[in-house]
């Protein structure tokens, strides 16, 4: 059996907000509904849907030259987060998605979503960390993130 759902987040592998998918009904009742994650789909949930896709449209990088170009100028030079950091160098905590954002606007790079930022590995340590942007649906950059003591 399968449950129509819209999804009010976005979920890596089943898509973006405001999409109407089509998913088990475990998946959908012990995982994306308990989590907010996804709303049941009715012919009324359009409007939801609609205004979901809007601001998304309003967010989003508008065609794939200006991804390239953000992604140019991503990976073109790394990125610094100062940390707070113990003796032998482990993080008091972790280097969280909205510190990479923060920091790529405070170098003066594009603004980007902190949900856009995909950490494979949970930064924990001082040094240079490898990281994902998603910046469009055909376009990604991998930047570097230099984890430097601080703060």
């Amino acid at each position: 059996m399968t449950t129509k759902l819209i999804l009010t987040h976005e979920v890596t592998g089943l898509g973006a907000p405001g999409d109407v998918i089509e998913v088990k009904d475990g998946y959908a009742r012990n995982y994306l509904l308990p989590r907010g994650l996804a709303t049941g789909w009715t012919k009324g949930a359009q409007k939801q849907i609609d205004a979901i896709q809007g601001a998304r449209r309003k967010r989003e990088i508008a065609t794939i030259e200006e991804a390239r170009a953000a992604r140019d100028a991503l990976q073109a030079k790394p990125v610094v987060v100062k940390v707070r950091a113990g003796e032998a160098g482990r993080l008091f905590g972790a280097v969280t998605t909205a510190d990479i954002a923060e920091a790529v606007a405070a170098a003066g790079g594009p603004a980007i979503d902190r949900r856009k930022v995909e950490i494979r590995n949970p930064i924990k340590s001082l040094g240079s960390h490898q990281v994902t942007v998603r910046l469009h649906d055909d376009v990604s950059a991998t930047i570097e993130v230099q984890v430097v003591p601080g703060a």
